[in-house]
């Protein structure tokens, strides 16, 4: 078992373990969760074993949350989380690539906040400084193309859809990557200005952006 927020995870040899910086992301989430005053729909996408969207609605008892991963193990390790958390009457496991796992749903325009972990190391560092985490995890969970953001680009791109206005897209990434993050949501035109979540060395590895809309003109509030 393995100790995730405020929750205990079942693991397995082929799903990536969690890591503090994930517990950065959920912990951050769960703290804009928590502020809402009405119920929430949050969509975890790569949820692995589905600790980040068992974690956050455990902490935030207005939540609903649909999670998605794309390989069996996964999958069937995130459903059995959640029913041994007794959770799956508030979280709903699919499969699929990225949003297409959810697209049957109804959830376009609908969701608060989209939470990721997605894999973010290179394809060349990975077979080489970085190779030794391919000895107890899934290549597919650390893979992150050739720059390391190939689904950071998509993820980027296709959570807009499912966001309402006002909503947060949050997701982790690597050590270094903050400027490639910076420019990948200013220039997707559907954020406001992200901000980062830093570890305890003072490290960015969480991104925050707001998607615009919600919030009345001149001022913090919503509309």
């Amino acid at each position: 078992m393995h100790r995730f927020m405020r929750v205990e995870l079942e693991l397995a040899p082929d799903v990536l373990v969690p890591r503090a910086e994930t517990e950065l992301l959920g912990r951050t989430a769960a703290a804009i969760l928590g502020e809402q005053a009405h119920e929430t729909i949050l969509i975890d996408m790569c949820c692995g074993s589905g600790n980040l969207a068992v974690g956050i609605v455990s902490e935030c008892p207005r939540a609903r949350a649909w999670a998605a991963d794309l390989t069996d193990s996964t999958v069937s390790l995130a459903r059995r989380n959640v029913v041994r958390l007794a959770l799956q009457d508030r979280i709903k496991v699919r499969q699929g690539d990225l949003f297409a796992a959810i697209e049957g749903d109804g959830l376009r325009g609908a969701a608060d906040m989209v939470v990721c972990n997605p894999p973010y190391i290179s394809s060349s560092r990975l077979d080489s400084e970085s190779a030794h985490l391919l000895e107890n995890e899934p290549r597919e969970a650390l893979d992150g193309g050739p720059y390391g953001i190939s689904i950071l680009q998509r993820l980027v791109r296709d959570a807009a859809a499912f966001l309402k206005p006002g909503g947060w897209l949050l997701f982790e990434f690597g050590e270094g990557q903050d400027r490639q993050i910076a420019t990948l949501l200013s220039r997707s035109k559907s954020y406001e200005t992200p901000t980062f979540a830093v570890t305890a060395d003072g490290q960015p590895r969480v991104a925050m952006a707001r998607k615009h809309g919600g919030r009345v003109p001149g001022t913090g509030s919503p509309a």
